[in-house]
């Protein structure tokens, strides 16, 4: 017979699982909030995180720790279970995100000031290597073998860095066009795609590809009409992949385009509320979710990727910055910032379950991301 004990001073009653939790970005006071997803509840809170008015976050493979990028350069390490910063290093002037290698072993960022990307320790954030760039550095992401991706707003420059050995070995893969703005790999780590700015389309790079090179494609788009103020960028980590799609924001449109994944042909377009900033696929489901910018930001539509139509309209609160599904898909966080709320939402009836008292939340993560290529 199989006798187990457990560890010298470990108490049953007082463990706590992770893969539950998740955090919620509460942008105006640099702190975090602890959420636990089953109990749609917050159960804590970490403070001392500095300017979080543009920040992401990543976690360990474990599900341990949470990596958080802050607008002010900062890179902190959370420990879900204590709810405290472990470690925190001002890197950068200006920060705008991050990823974690596969292995879990080297955190990395990117930034505005001075540029480029700069790699650390997961364990103890210690630099390990220092890449500079000719401008601010965006759409990092990881990529499958201690590798990493990213373009540079300024020049359009498109690199993969590669962590494996003792020195890293920096790749120039081509030129995107004209101010890449954001950047998503695909959930298969196949293809990376570039949002251009200052000129219409979205460069695709085949990362399976031993020399991959750039493909441009959707150069077409609002070419028949005047573009309206972009007042808030597009976050191309929410493009959905769904139904053998990609549904694309239109900068500067009231419209979603919908691309064939392998083609990359346009195959239309649907319209929507406002400018699309978050369009994420509900998980198991045809469904894709979308959000807005200011000034129409209090609405989040539902849209069938089968047929392309908006199937529903909510109107949860003011200043709807962020969605998150549940790992399964049976519900959406949804965070409310001027109403300071997160609203949760089941996605089969799109009736509201609860919700949360959060301090302007934005950005909401729950560790199943540690699980997830990209991001």
């Amino acid at each position: 017979m199989l006798v187990t004990t457990a560890p010298s001073g470990w108490a049953m009653d007082s463990a706590i699982a992770t893969g539950d939790l998740g955090l919620v970005i509460e942008r105006a006071t640099g702190s975090l909030l602890v959420v636990d997803r089953s109990d749609r509840a917050a159960i804590g809170r970490v403070e001392g995180l500095g300017d979080l008015s543009h920040a992401s976050m990543t976690y360990s493979p474990d599900e341990r720790f949470a990596y958080v990028f802050g607008r002010d350069g900062g890179l902190s390490k959370v420990d879900m279970l204590t709810r405290q910063v472990v470690a925190r290093t001002i890197q950068a002037g200006n920060s705008i995100g991050g990823a974690i290698s596969d292995d879990g072993r080297l955190v990395a960022v990117s930034n505005y000031e001075p540029g480029g990307v700069k790699v650390f320790d997961a364990d103890t954030l210690e630099l390990l290597a220092d890449i500079p760039a000719a401008g601010k550095t965006i759409g990092l992401v990881d990529v499958p073998g201690r590798r990493f991706a990213w373009t540079v707003w300024d020049t359009g420059e498109v690199f993969l860095g590669d962590f494996a050995g003792e020195t890293p070995a920096i790749t120039l893969l081509g030129n995107a066009g004209i101010n890449p703005f954001d950047a998503v790999l695909t959930d298969d780590a196949h293809t990376y795609l570039i949002g251009l700015f200052g000129e219409k389309g979205v460069t695709a790079f085949d990362l399976w590809d031993e020399t991959p090179e750039p493909m441009k494609f959707l150069k077409d788009y609002g070419k028949t009409s005047d573009d309206l103020p972009v007042y808030k960028m597009p976050h191309l980590q929410g493009w959905a992949f769904t139904e053998g799609q990609f549904a694309l924001p239109a900068v500067g449109q009231h419209e979603i385009l919908w691309v064939d994944r392998e083609s990359l042909q346009e195959t239309g377009r649907t319209k929507v509320h406002g400018q699309p900033v978050f369009i994420i696929a509900q998980p198991a489901s045809p469904y894709v979710w979308v959000n807005f910018a200011t000034p129409l930001n209090d609405v989040v539509q539902v849209i069938d990727s089968r047929t392309r139509e908006v199937v529903e309209t909510l109107t949860p609160g003011k200043a709807i910055l962020h969605m998150e599904f549940a790992p399964r898909g049976a519900e959406v966080w949804i965070s409310s910032r001027d109403d300071n709320r997160v609203l949760i939402y089941d996605t089969r009836s799109r009736e509201k379950l609860a919700e949360i008292e959060a301090d302007a939340p934005s950005g909401i993560f729950f560790t199943a991301r540690a699980h997830r290529t990209g991001l």
